[in-house]
Parts: structure tokens; sequence; C-alpha cells
């Protein structure tokens, strides 16, 4: 089979100096910058790395806070739970991530921030998938 179009010695160069240059490389966390989803109503909160009590606070803070300066969509990012270290707990299922779980069921039996809450759900593929919460806020 004949290759169809081998990279030139310039090609290999411009590549390596382009890729040298972080400032040139697209940076796809800029769709969703602050600044961007402030203007939409829009917030969110990555709770990766945080422990369960932690993870717990910071969302309780996070959606009184949202609610009260009016932000009517809010996701929280808990991840999918594939690098979580739950084979050290035999009562946790190795299949199961703790906060992506977790923090829905917490946010429901916490009666004053569900009465904040109009609906919440998984968040579409593209806001985070299976690893996020999308949540509307009253």
């Amino acid at each position: 089979m004949k290759k169809k179009n081998s990279a030139t010695s310039q090609d290999i160069q411009d590549w390596n100096n382009f890729t040298k240059s972080r400032d040139k490389i697209y940076n796809k966390d800029l769709i969703s910058s602050k600044k961007n989803n402030e203007k939409k109503g829009i917030r969110k909160l990555d709770l990766h790395g945080f422990s369960l009590d932690e993870a717990n606070k910071e969302v309780k803070r996070f959606i009184i806070n949202s609610s009260k300066n009016n932000y009517k969509k809010i996701y929280i990012i808990t991840g999918k739970g594939i690098r979580s270290k739950v084979k050290e707990n035999p009562y946790v299922s190795e299949k199961m991530s703790k906060l992506k779980y977790s923090v829905p069921e917490y946010i429901k039996n916490d009666a004053d921030l569900f009465s904040k809450i109009l609906s919440i759900s998984q968040a579409e593929i593209h806001e985070g998938g299976e690893g996020a919460i999308c949540i509307f806020l009253k």
C-alpha cells in the first residue's frame, strides 16, 4: 500500500513549534468559563477530590448561595467514580461512585435544600453526562 502524503521535515518542525507554544493550543475549558456561565445564569461546582462529608457541606453552601444570588441552573460535577478507592471499604460496591449517588440523596433528604429546587437530574452528555448533576433552582 502506498502512503498518501508523508509529513515533510518542515511539517514536523512546524508541528513541534506549535505544540511547544501552549497559548496557541485550543483550551476546551474556555467554552464553559466562569464568566460565560455567569452571564447565562449558570454555576458549576466540581467535587473531584472531596470526601463525602466535605462534598455535602460544599453542596449545601453552593446551593444556598446560588439560590440567594438568583441562579436558575447549576451543575454539580461528582465524577463517575472510576478511580474511587472503594475496594478499601467492603461495604461499598466497587462499581459505585460514592459522590455520584450520595450527593443527590443528600440534597433530597435535606428539606432546606430541596425546598430551593425545581428539578434534579443527570446532566446531558455535553454538560458532563454521568459525572454531573443538573439542578434547576426556584
